[in-house]
């Protein structure tokens, strides 16, 4: 069994940005030779989340709307009280998604259904440079 970590650097815009990662994650997947395992992907960030989701433009307004709607920026947020801050939302809406996803391989491929790809969503109120991780565990 190995294991392989490999950082990824990533220029985002923050506002709900959605960033497909999933090309990334297969590329070092592949890089890497390993052919049975899971993949994480894992974002150091807390004002970003990763999930699984059909990324169209559809789907990524449809998932920034509900978490708008969980999470508003314009709540009275403490955490921007007691910061001086103006992302405690942005804070709320990566908890909510979480910073990371597993996703199984098997020869050489990532295990996504059809429309499932692997998206950063950048939820801060302005630019951000992240740092995204891929780790393998596998043979």
């Amino acid at each position: 069994m190995q294991v392989i970590h490999e950082e990824l650097t990533l220029e985002t815009r923050g506002h709900g940005e959605v960033v497909d990662l999933t090309d990334l994650a297969a590329k070092v997947l592949h890089n890497a030779g390993l052919h049975e395992g899971l993949c994480t992907v894992f974002v150091a960030h807390s004002t970003c989340g990763l999930t699984i989701i059909e990324s169209e433009p559809g789907c990524n307004a449809d998932l920034n709307h509900i978490l708008e709607q969980l999470a508003p920026e314009s709540a009275p947020w403490r955490h921007n009280e007691i910061n001086d801050d103006t992302n405690g939302h942005s804070h709320a809406r990566a908890g909510i998604i979480g910073p990371s996803v597993t996703i199984p391989f098997t020869n050489g491929d990532l295990m996504l259904g059809v429309w499932q790809k692997i998206v950063c969503v950048d939820f801060d109120d302005r630019a951000r440079t992240r740092r995204v991780v891929v780790s393998l565990l596998g043979v």
